[in-house]
């Protein structure tokens, strides 16, 4: 997820617009309209939260696909409430949507909203996070975590060989509530397993994707290991806190400068796109959420025509790094925003 803060004002501004068509429609229809045209798919779509760049990228391009396949799209934002997006679906629900998109708070509190969907017999996608398991009917679009972590951790780890020498590792963890965070953990662990005789871990982060509290934890991790030389973020909108915890010691070096220090992340951000522009950081794995909206509507809009879907749609995301910079930038959502 994951993430640079958007100002407190973009979710005040937003709240009120729950329930907003996109192109100003009503509720729902039974799918004939006057004349005996079909009348368009409504999609109700709700979002945990758009304070983090990258919901804002997925929700965007959700909203500009609905428009432009002439779909009727109903906007909710919970603002980080559990209970308020339980709410949100029941509207939908009452409003007899043809599909929902949703991005859930946590893994376990969807699972009524999702169940609410089935008895409803409204289908349910869930965009970017899966659920815990259970007997609810869903479908979800997701990054494989796991795997990108890994190939990036693992991009990170062959620079750092050549480099020569041992180095110490710290990675900052986000909130394990979240199967993304799990699953970016175990990538960086499995991508590091055999490499004892070039890293060493001596500092994880929680950070429960908070900034502040991930800014702290780094200060005080590099105050016990001022030799830390590798760091990897489960997100990149943690990065302005790994910038300013190196900047208070000196640290915060370009690739190839001496004392530089090899930072990765996650997710494909504007800060991370710019921070690599400059020299600072080595390489992200990037998320696409352009692919993932797209094929969120796009199953929706299959499952009404009764075409099968699977119950996961992979987003395979890309590894980015000053190698490929250059080539692969039109396609990182975070060097999109930059523009």
């Amino acid at each position: 997820m994951n993430i640079k803060r958007m100002p407190r004002l973009l979710s005040l501004l937003l709240l009120p617009l729950a329930f907003v068509a996109c192109n100003k429609s009503g509720p729902a229809s039974d799918g004939n309209s006057p004349g005996g045209a079909k009348a368009p798919l409504t999609i109700g779509v709700a979002f945990e939260t758009l304070q983090t760049e990258a919901w804002v990228a997925g929700f965007e391009k959700i909203k500009s696909e609905c428009a432009r396949q002439n779909i009727k799209m109903l906007e909710a934002i919970a603002d980080g409430d559990a209970s308020r997006q339980f709410q949100q679906v029941r509207n939908f629900i009452n409003l007899k949507v043809d599909g929902i998109i949703i991005v859930p708070k946590d893994a376990k509190t969807v699972i009524p909203m999702i169940k609410a969907a089935n008895a409803a017999h409204i289908p349910i996608v869930l965009y970017n996070r899966s659920p815990d398991p259970s007997d609810a009917k869903y479908y979800v679009v997701t990054a494989d975590n796991f795997t990108l972590t890994r190939d990036t951790v693992a991009h990170l780890l062959g620079q750092a060989r050549q480099a020569g020498g041992k180095h110490k590792a710290m990675i900052l963890i986000g909130d394990l509530g979240d199967i993304n965070a799990i699953g970016r953990r175990d990538g960086f662990d499995a991508a590091l397993k055999g490499q004892e005789d070039l890293i060493e871990v001596v500092a994880r982060v929680p950070t429960e994707w908070n900034q502040e509290k991930a800014q702290a934890g780094v200060v005080n991790a590099l105050q016990a290991h001022p030799d830390i030389s590798f760091i990897f973020t489960s997100s990149d909108f943690m990065f302005p806190s790994i910038q300013s915890a190196l900047k208070s010691v000196g640290r915060w070096k370009k690739a190839g400068e001496p004392g530089h220090v090899w930072l990765a992340g996650f997710d494909g951000d504007a800060t991370a796109y710019q921070l690599m522009r400059e020299g600072y950081v080595d390489a992200t794995g990037v998320q696409d959420f352009y692919f993932e909206s797209e094929a969120a509507v796009k199953a929706i809009v299959d499952l009404k025509a009764g075409r099968e879907v699977p119950q996961k749609i992979p987003d395979p995301g890309f590894l980015i790094h000053q190698g490929n910079l250059k080539e692969l930038a039109p396609r990182m959502w975070g060097a999109q925003m930059k523009k």
